[in-house]
């Protein structure tokens, strides 16, 4: 009866503290007690193995645990214990412990406070090893600190990957993605009721980047944007869209006059020079103006590039506006370029000859091949119908090799028909002379020696004249092929140009030699101009000679041969062999003239002798 009374026996207490051990000692829990007013703690043996002091007493100085404290937990490890034990309250403290061997373990403590049968504090608790789970949780926040900042990097990636891809890298001006996008993006937005393009490409760009570098190429660059976006509000927009092209969007700009202005100013700054380290750098620009309502703004960029391209053709340096009209023109321009493109490939390029004869005999010395374009639909056309076109499209090489094959198969011709033509001259641009395959071309063609020579028509004779086109003169020269500089004293040609190339020949430009007959003035200057040939050994061709008033004259001040329309039109292959024919038959009639007087006069000097 006192068994069930009590509840439980004696055994059954013994098992269910067995059993008590048996748990604290699977989860490595350690149990202690202390009483405050006492130095000594109660400690089981887990605790012992927790601290690692090797020791199995019960009792245990109060400093075994103070001396285990990590150096850096000991004040706060005090501090958790002392207000516990003020408010008489739960103890709960997590610190690190150093043990014997130095490893650094971390422990988790939790007690009751309790007064003994003689009211002292005391508590009662438990204390585990929490190594692993700190650890554990200190990796995690390492990792999801790291995760945090390689989101933050990505993000901030993103958007240094997207600002790249809508800017400039060089100025930081919006690019032309970003401008497509914009213009879309304006044309649906209510508030914008017109808009207005300014294309702006700069003119002496070029020049800058091949004489001072892309340094300074880049600096000009940088202060043009500069200066544009100085030049506008900063609602509009304004963007680099190429390499020396940026591209200007207004929005509301009331009329055609303000558009005129503000394209006016900011063609003003542009013209400002530049500075690059000492030297003083001089730019100016070409803009094309588009204005529309921003419903029917989606050409706006195509129309200000058309009334950009006007700009260039009418000189450069001005603002032009776009007009229907004007986007009719480039459209038959475009058209007769496409039309040219092919022309070499199917032979209707075709040389016309112009003769050239020594100024005083009068023989024929020399032709000179002049560009027609048998056009399918427009008949026989002369280079005033096509050349400009040429130009601006990058056709003339194409051309001066096209007028050199016919020329040479002319040439082939006029020999098998027992002819012995001059020399021919063949106009050659620069473009061509730069090309670093001409002479590979050239040599393919076979060409004999002095029956060609090269006319160069464009500025390529300046006084800093590309080494490449150097290099090709060279080797051009070395090929038997005469150099002649055409249109000297136009203002193309200087005498360090000449100097330096040492052409066999040089054309008087014909706007000299109109006036010899009405002026002494250009007579003295004709006249200069062939000494000065003299002195470097250059012979000079006449062109212009339009009477035999002409002639006389430029034959009377030294000119070596003449050209023009008094000696004769520029003719066909076959007109000109039927006057090679004739030519050739008049001079064989002149030399069996001369013999045959040469004959009587020895006969009636032998007559008198007898």
């Amino acid at each position: 009866m006192a068994e069930a009374a009590s509840g439980r026996t004696e055994e059954e207490f013994q098992d269910l503290l067995r059993r008590l051990e048996l748990a604290l000692d699977a989860s490595q829990i350690g149990v202690w007690q202390h009483n405050v007013n006492e130095a000594e703690l109660l400690w089981d043996p887990q605790m012992h193995k927790l601290y690692g002091t090797g020791m199995s007493d019960r009792k245990v100085p109060s400093d075994v645990w103070m001396n285990a404290l990590h150096p850096e937990d000991l004040e706060r490890a005090g501090k958790d214990f002392q207000a516990a034990l003020d408010s008489r309250s739960f103890y709960n403290s997590q610190f690190r412990i150093i043990l014997p061997n130095k490893e650094v373990r971390y422990l988790r403590s939790r007690a009751h406070f309790y007064e003994d049968l003689d009211g002292s504090p005391s508590f009662i608790g438990a204390e585990w090893d929490v190594t692993a789970d700190v650890l554990l949780n200190r990796e995690l926040i390492s990792q999801k600190a790291i995760a945090e900042a390689r989101a933050v990097a990505l993000e901030q990636s993103r958007a240094r990957i997207e600002y790249a891809a809508d800017h400039d890298y060089l100025t930081g001006l919006p690019n032309r993605r970003y401008l497509d996008r914009r213009l879309a993006e304006l044309r649906k937005d209510p508030s914008v009721e017109t808009l207005a393009v300014l294309h702006i490409d700069l003119d002496g760009f070029k020049e800058i980047n091949d004489k001072w570098g892309h340094a300074a190429g880049d600096a000009t660059l940088q202060s043009a944007a500069a200066r544009i976006s100085a030049a506008i509000t900063a609602n509009d927009i304004v963007s680099r869209v190429g390499g020396d092209e940026f591209v200007t969007v207004l929005f509301n700009v009331g009329s055609d006059e303000k558009l005129q202005t503000i394209a006016e100013d900011i063609l003003s700054r542009l013209r400002r020079e530049v500075r690059f380290g000492n030297e003083m750098l001089r730019i100016g620009a070409s803009i094309g103006v588009a204005f529309s309502p921003s419903s029917s703004a989606g050409n706006l960029l195509a129309e200000s590039d058309i009334a950009l391209f006007q700009a260039k053709k009418l000189g450069r340096n001005r603002v032009e506006f776009f007009t229907p009209e004007l986007q009719a023109d480039l459209h038959a321009e475009r058209r007769l370029a496409d039309q040219l493109r092919l022309a070499p490939v199917l032979r209707q390029i075709e040389p016309f000859y112009q003769i050239q004869v020594d100024a005083r005999s009068r023989c024929i010395v020399g032709l000179e091949a002049l560009a027609r374009w048998r056009h399918p639909d427009k008949g026989l056309l002369n280079p005033a119908a096509f050349l400009k076109v040429a130009e601006e499209y990058g056709l003339t090489a194409e051309i001066d090799a096209a007028v050199l094959r016919r020329a040479l198969a002319d040439r082939a011709a006029w020999v098998s028909q027992g002819l012995a033509p001059p020399r021919i001259a063949v106009n050659i641009s620069g473009r061509r002379l730069a090309d670093p395959d001409l002479i590979e071309g050239l040599r393919a063609l076979r060409i004999p020696r002095r029956v060609i020579a090269f006319e160069l028509v464009e500025t390529i004779f300046l006084d800093d004249p590309d080494d490449r086109v150097l290099a090709n003169i060279a080797a051009i020269k070395e090929m038997g092929i005469d150099i002649e500089i055409d249109d000297f004293g136009s203002g193309h040609a200087s005498l360090i140009g000449l100097v330096k190339l040492k052409p066999k020949r040089l054309k008087i430009d014909r706007q000299l030699v109109t006036a010899v007959t009405v002026s002494e003035e250009q007579r003295r200057l004709v006249a200069s101009i062939v000494d000065i040939a003299r002195a470097l050994n250059v012979e000079v061709i006449a062109e212009g000679v339009e009477t035999e008033e002409h002639a006389r004259i430029l034959a009377e001040v030294g000119c070596d041969e003449l050209q023009g329309y008094a000696i004769g039109y520029p003719s066909p292959e076959g007109e000109i062999a039927a006057q090679l024919k004739s030519a050739q038959a008049q001079s064989r009639g002149r030399s069996v003239a001369a013999s045959v007087g040469r004959v009587t006069g020895s006969a009636k000097r032998r007559s008198n002798r007898s």
